[in-house]
């Protein structure tokens, strides 16, 4: 067997978290392909090292003396060194950084150097092979990853290696220009990684035991998730549940690799299973529930809507027209509502309500702000009855007014619009009546 285990920045901040990481990957011969992220935060009040490099480099490139940033940056790494007792010498490695510094070589470079020094500290300890993403990982022109070329290319320089360490977070363009993924594409890069050999898992080390049904800044202990689907964890990435990046499930879905976000801390947790599909039976009737504040509402009225053929495409051209994104569109006979992110839109509501009457000659337009959007979301929900009734039974009990509801066909997901005010109390109702009054 073969597994990809990828850690995160708390979990590579010191030298007593590299140590904890070493038992984890030495317990397990299989652990034999590693992604690090660059170091975290040491405790609250501390700044994480690729925000160091931000700052620093951001003082190059106005031609302002950086030396004291970029010293601060190498005691960080050397303190780890020392706390491992390795011989390592990153000077070399230091003085380059600084010559590509002056020569304003990009914010992305300077950046990705925190996953790269952290990766060469890494598989020194480990006395892994080390492999640059620079070499294998690849954009192209556009900016865009090459998913395909960047598989061939990391299968072909991981063939015959044993064990190595990958660093995440960046990848390069064709000419070798460093060019990294958006914060947090360390969980894409072990994704990667793992497509590319093959993995039997991709384990996915942070510090936390896996993904909690809610956010515990809102409720108290939430419970936590044993298994989850590809499809379940877009739903609740998407609106806000932010353990792993997004984009990361794409490269092992294709492969049918399952996923395992684990403790670095509590390594005893199993975490949480990302799976393709699964016949276990969730513990709850919903898997999940997440949510985001700051949308508003557009709702567009005309008598005989529903028979006028492109009604909703002219609708939705004005939006395309000033480059604003829709979040859902729930419509009834005379009525359509299109919800948008409220920051996107207030620039531009004016010229997009101009633009719907030209398009589409409506009767009447209104906007409303301050929503928020709750995603309810879970595999169980198809096979129960009466899902919606028991939320809105919820809701109405914590006094929280239904702005709206939008439910796919999928019967995966149940979408609530409520006052940005009654957020908080909406996602306490539900995961009440879900999993406390179950439990």
């Amino acid at each position: 067997m073969k597994k990809v285990v990828k850690f995160g920045g708390s979990s590579l901040a010191s030298a007593e978290q590299f140590k904890k990481v070493g038992e984890i990957i030495r317990a397990d011969k299989e652990r034999r392909f590693v992604v690090p992220s660059a170091p975290g935060k040491r405790d609250p009040d501390d700044t994480k090292v690729t925000d160091m490099l931000y700052a620093c480099y951001a003082l190059a490139e106005e031609g302002k003396d950086f030396k004291a940033q970029l010293q601060a940056i190498q005691q960080r790494y050397q303190e780890i060194i020392d706390g491992l007792g390795l011989t390592l010498s990153l000077e070399e490695e230091f003085k380059t950084i600084e010559k590509n510094f002056k020569a304003k070589a990009g914010s992305n470079y300077a950046a990705s150097r925190g996953e790269y020094l952290n990766g060469r500290i890494m598989a020194d300890y480990l006395g892994f092979t080390f492999v640059d993403a620079a070499e294998a990982v690849l954009f192209d022109a556009d900016g865009e990853f090459d998913a395909e070329t960047t598989n061939r290319r990391l299968r072909e320089r991981l063939e015959n290696v044993d064990a190595a360490v990958i660093p995440g977070f960046y990848g390069a363009y064709e000419d070798g220009t460093v060019k990294t993924f958006s914060r947090g594409g360390s969980d894409i890069t072990g994704s990667i990684v793992a497509r590319a050999v093959k993995a039997n898992v991709y384990e996915n080390w942070t510090d936390v035991s896996g993904f909690l049904i809610a956010d515990p800044r809102i409720i108290y202990k939430p419970e936590g998730i044993d298994t989850i689907t590809y499809k379940e964890l877009r739903e609740l990435s998407y609106m806000g549940a932010t353990v792993l990046h997004e984009d990361a499930i794409f490269p092992v879905r294709r492969e049918g690799i399952p996923i395992n976000i684990r403790n670095t801390n509590a390594p005893e947790d199993n975490g949480t299973w990302i799976v393709e599909s699964t016949c276990q039976k969730p513990k709850y009737v919903i898997t999940g529930i997440a949510g985001k504040k700051g949308f508003c509402s557009v709702n567009i009225d005309k008598d005989m809507m529903n028979s006028e053929i492109g009604f909703g495409r002219k609708v939705l051209q004005a939006f395309e027209e000033n480059g604003i994104s829709f979040e859902h569109v729930p419509s009834g006979i005379d009525t359509m509502t299109v919800f948008v992110h409220q920051d996107e839109f207030m620039p531009k509501e004016q010229q997009v309500v101009s633009a719907i009457h030209r398009l589409a000659e409506p009767d009447h337009i209104e906007i409303e702000g301050d929503l928020a959007l709750i995603a309810v979301v879970g595999r169980g929900m198809k096979s129960t009855r009466g899902t919606a009734g028991r939320i809105f039974s919820a809701l109405a009990h914590a006094n929280v007014n239904v702005k709206m509801i939008d439910q796919g066909s999928s019967e995966l997901n149940i979408i609530i619009g409520v006052a940005n005010s009654d957020f908080e109390s909406a996602i306490k109702a539900i995961y009440d009546i879900f999993v406390r009054i179950q439990i």
